[in-house]
C-alpha cells in the first residue's frame, strides 16, 4: 500500500502555490490533456466512505478514480463496523491494510481528522460539518474559467457561514480575491477559521468582510454565491432558519446591484424558491452546472496532485 503521504482535509493543508498547481492540472484535465497521468492510480483501490447521501461528490469521485485507472470501493457507513462500536482509529488502521487511499464524506470534521491521523494512507475530505474543500476547488476553477483570473475578483457570499462558506473563504483569499460574506446574526463563519483566513488575506493583500446586510455583499460583486439555508442533518432547525434567512434570498433585485457581468454560483442541490429563485438559477448569469461539471475535473486534478 502507498506510504502515508498527503492528506487533503482542508485548503489550509496546501499553500497558494499548491492550489495553483491543482487548478492548472484541472485545466489540463478539462481539456483531456492528462495522458501522462492516465494510469497514476493503476492497481490502486480507493475506499469511499459516505455517511451522507451524495450525487455530485460520489459520482464525480468514482468517475475521476476510474479515469486515472483506479478502482473505487463505495463503503456506506451503514455497512461498516463503526455503526456497531468499532473505534475510528481501529477502522483507519484496518482499512490502511487493504486500500491505497480513502475519500470520506462525514458529519463530523473531528471524526475525519481522527481517521486521517490513524490511517497510513492518504485521506481526502469529501465534506464535513466544517469544511468542503473539494467543492471550493471547483468553485475557484469556475471563477477562473469565467473571469480569466481569481485575483482581485470580488465574491459576494450570501447565506449560512457553513462548511461551503468556510472553504470558499479560505480559497478566495489564497487566490487573492476579496470576499464579502453576508449572514444573519448568529450564523457567521467560525471565528478560528475566519482568523486563519484573515491572516492569509493580509499576506495576499486582499480582504474578507463580514456583514449582516445581503445588499452589501451583492453590490458591485463579480460573483454572487449562495448555499442552502438548511444543511443535511439540520432539518430540525428549518423553521428557525427560514425565518432568519428570508431576506438573504438571491433574486433579481440582488443580482441587479451586482456587476453587469456577474455570475451566479451555487454548490447544489438548490432549494428553489428558498435561497434562490428559479429565474436566477436558470438565468443567463448562472454557471451552476458548469460549476457542478468542474467537480469532476478538479477531483481528477486533486488525485493527480496527491499521487504524483
Amino acid at each position: 500500500m502507498l506510504k502515508k503521504g498527503k492528506d487533503f482535509l482542508t485548503l489550509l493543508d496546501i499553500d497558494s502555490e499548491e492550489l495553483g498547481k491543482i487548478l492548472y492540472l484541472t485545466e489540463k484535465a478539462k481539456k483531456k490533456d492528462i495522458s501522462q497521468y492516465k494510469n497514476i492510480l493503476s492497481e490502486k483501490n480507493i475506499g469511499m466512505i459516505f455517511e451522507k447521501p451524495s450525487t455530485r461528490t460520489r459520482v464525480s469521485f468514482e468517475v475521476a478514480i476510474n479515469e486515472l485507472g483506479g478502482k473505487p470501493l463505495y463503503l456506506s457507513s451503514r455497512d461498516l463496523q463503526l455503526k456497531r462500536g468499532e473505534t475510528i482509529s481501529d477502522t483507519a488502521k484496518t482499512l490502511s491494510r487493504y486500500l491505497d487511499g480513502i475519500v470520506i464524506r462525514a458529519y463530523s470534521h473531528l471524526d475525519v481528522k481522527e481517521l486521517a491521523d490513524n490511517a497510513s494512507i492518504p485521506v481526502i475530505n469529501a465534506l464535513t460539518d466544517m469544511y468542503h474543500p473539494c467543492q471550493a476547488l471547483a468553485d475557484l476553477f469556475t471563477i477562473k474559467e469565467k473571469k480569466r483570473e481569481i485575483k482581485n475578483v470580488k465574491i459576494g457570499y450570501l447565506g449560512d457561514g457553513n462548511n461551503v462558506c468556510h472553504s470558499l473563504m479560505i480559497g478566495a483569499v489564497m487566490s487573492g480575491a476579496d470576499i464579502i460574506i453576508a449572514c444573519p446574526h448568529g450564523y457567521e463563519p467560525e471565528t478560528d477559521i475566519y482568523e486563519a483566513s484573515r491572516e492569509i488575506a493580509d499576506n495576499n493583500e486582499c480582504k474578507i468582510t463580514i456583514t449582516h446586510d445581503p445588499r452589501i455583499a451583492a453590490l458591485d460583486s463579480d460573483v454572487i454565491y449562495t448555499d442552502v439555508w438548511v444543511s443535511m442533518g439540520q432539518e430540525e432547525s428549518r423553521e428557525e432558519k427560514e425565518g432568519a434567512f428570508s431576506s438573504f434570498q438571491v433574486n433579481q433585485n440582488l443580482m441587479s446591484i451586482a456587476k453587469n457581468d456577474a455570475i451566479f454560483m451555487h454548490c447544489l442541490p438548490a432549494h428553489r424558491g428558498e435561497e434562490v429563485i428559479s429565474e436566477v438559477i436558470d438565468g443567463e448569469s448562472s454557471v451552476v452546472f458548469d460549476q457542478a461539471e468542474n467537480r469532476l475535473h478538479t477531483q481528477i486534478a486533486l488525485l493527480i496532485y496527491m499521487w504524483s
